[in-house]
């Protein structure tokens, strides 16, 4: 896990203002109580900048689902991103083994991202990405197990940014879908997430 202090010292040399302001705003971020979110490891050879966290949704110690999401940015511009940041993301939650079933169960996937967007106001272009739903069954010595089942997302966007407040309202969507994906309702209209917990992990 990272201290503040040693995120602050990796990404102090020219670090361009625009992802400088990304980065506090995602330190600055409140989140849902149920979510544990941390700094991880970004990737460094798809774009000069980025960074990177991953949450754990959790209630009553029972884990729900978890995701990841990479904030990239380029100041040149990315002729294939229509933009000069984008978001990538992944979501995982298990769900009723009888929703597999539902052909319509990728769709309402996919729509639980654009309309996360749309809810929290965040302007974006170019969205892309696969929803995947898989059931298991186990045999032989362990086949008192239960069926389990879950849904994946995987998926991209390029975000409007010129402010903090454009990167809230990506991540606030962001936690949306992560939230929606376990079965989780967005917060109610005039519900304050909580504040920042700053001890231990930079996120926390």
């Amino acid at each position: 896990m990272s201290t503040l202090g040693d995120v602050a010292a990796r990404r102090e040399p020219s670090m361009p203002p625009l992802f400088e302001t990304a980065v506090q705003a995602i330190l600055g971020m409140s989140w849902r109580p149920e979510l544990t979110v941390e700094e991880i490891p970004a990737p460094q050879k798809i774009a000069p900048y980025a960074v990177a966290i991953s949450a754990d949704l959790e209630i009553d110690e029972d884990e729900l689902g978890s995701g990841r999401l990479v904030l990239l940015h380029d100041p040149a511009g990315s002729a294939s991103w229509d933009g000069d940041f984008r978001c990538v993301t992944y979501a995982r939650a298990d769900v009723d083994p009888e929703m597999v079933a539902d052909p319509l169960l990728t769709e309402v996937g996919w729509s639980w991202l654009l309309d996360a967007l749309e809810r929290n106001q965040a302007t974006y272009a170019s969205p892309s990405g696969t929803v995947t739903a898989v059931s298991s069954r186990s045999f032989g010595g362990i086949a008192t197990d239960p069926p389990r089942a879950e849904i994946e997302l995987r998926a991209s966007w390029t975000p409007s940014v010129s402010s903090s407040d454009d990167v809230v309202r990506h991540l606030r969507a962001w936690s949306e879908l992560l939230c929606l994906t376990a079965g989780l309702p967005p917060l109610p209209d005039g519900v304050v997430p909580i504040a920042p917990r700053r001890s231990g992990s930079w996120l926390r």
